[in-house]
C-alpha cells in the first residue's frame, strides 16, 4: 500500500473524511495498485489516514456498492475478483452506451471541448509513461461524453470502467493496444470535429470491441501459459 499511503494525509475527524478515503482506495484499486483478493485492514486504512474505523467503514460501503469490493466471510473487505465472462459483459455494457453518449455530444461540442479532447489524445500519444497511458485514455473517452446532457448514462458508463479500468491499463500495453488505441482515438476526433454523430458513434463502438477483443486474447493466452 506504499503508494495509497502516499495520498493519505491527516484528515482528523474533518466530515468529508470518508470521500477522501473512499477516493483513494478507488484510484488504487482501479489502478491495480491493489490486487485481487488482496484485504482491505480497516485498522490499518484508518491509522494511514489518522481517522477512526467509523470513515473507513463508510468508504468500505461505497466501493461495495460499486463492486469494486466484496465481503468475504473469514477474510473481510478484499479487492473484487472479476472473471473473463464479467470482463466480455462489461465491455458489451461499453458498446452499447458510450456509442449513444458520444452521439448525443457531438452536436453539442463546443470548438473548445473537440480541442481538449484533441490535446489529451496528443498527451496519448506522446506519454512515454506506461503509468499515465491509463489515465489519459479514461479522461480522454470522458471528455467525449460529458456534453450528451445524458447523466444517468454517463454515471453508469463511468461506473463500468471503474470495473475493468485495470484490463484496460493492461491492454494498452500489451498486445499493440496503445499503438491501435492512438489510431483509433484519432478517428473519433475527426468525426467530432466533423460534425458526424452517427460515425463517432459507430468508431467508438468498433474501439470498444477491438479492446475487448484484445483483452480478452490477451487473457485467454495467460490462462494456456498456467496450464
Amino acid at each position: 500500500m506504499d503508494q495509497l499511503s502516499a495520498r493519505a494525509s491527516n484528515l482528523g475527524a474533518g466530515a468529508s473524511s470518508s470521500d477522501v478515503i473512499h477516493d483513494a482506495l478507488r484510484a488504487a484499486i482501479i489502478r491495480g495498485e491493489l490486487e485481487e483478493g488482496q484485504t482491505l485492514r480497516q485498522d490499518a486504512i484508518a491509522k494511514m489516514f489518522n481517522v477512526s474505523r467509523i470513515p473507513v467503514r463508510e468508504a468500505l460501503k461505497q466501493l461495495e456498492a460499486s463492486g469494486l469490493v466484496t465481503s468475504v466471510r473469514y477474510k473481510g473487505v478484499v479487492v473484487s475478483r472479476i472473471s473473463s465472462d464479467e470482463i466480455r459483459e462489461i465491455f458489451d455494457f461499453r458498446a452499447t452506451v458510450e456509442p449513444k453518449l458520444i452521439a448525443h455530444s457531438v452536436p453539442r461540442m463546443s470548438q473548445q471541448a473537440i480541442e481538449h479532447a484533441q490535446d489529451l489524445c496528443n498527451s496519448f500519444e506522446q506519454e512515454t509513461d506506461g503509468v499515465r497511458w491509463g489515465d489519459l485514455n479514461r479522461q480522454f473517452h470522458s471528455s467525449l461524453y460529458v456534453d450528451a446532457n445524458l447523466p444517468y448514462y454517463f454515471a453508469a458508463a463511468e461506473a463500468a470502467n471503474d470495473r475493468i479500468e485495470r484490463y484496460i491499463r493492461a491492454q494498452l500495453s500489451l498486445a499493440h493496444g496503445r499503438e491501435r488505441a492512438i489510431e483509433e482515438h484519432q478517428q473519433i476526433i475527426d468525426a467530432c470535429r466533423a460534425g458526424d454523430a452517427e460515425r463517432a458513434a459507430d468508431l467508438t463502438r468498433q474501439h470498444i470491441v477491438n479492446a475487448s477483443l484484445s483483452l480478452t486474447r490477451v487473457i485467454e493466452e495467460q490462462v494456456q501459459q498456467r496450464d
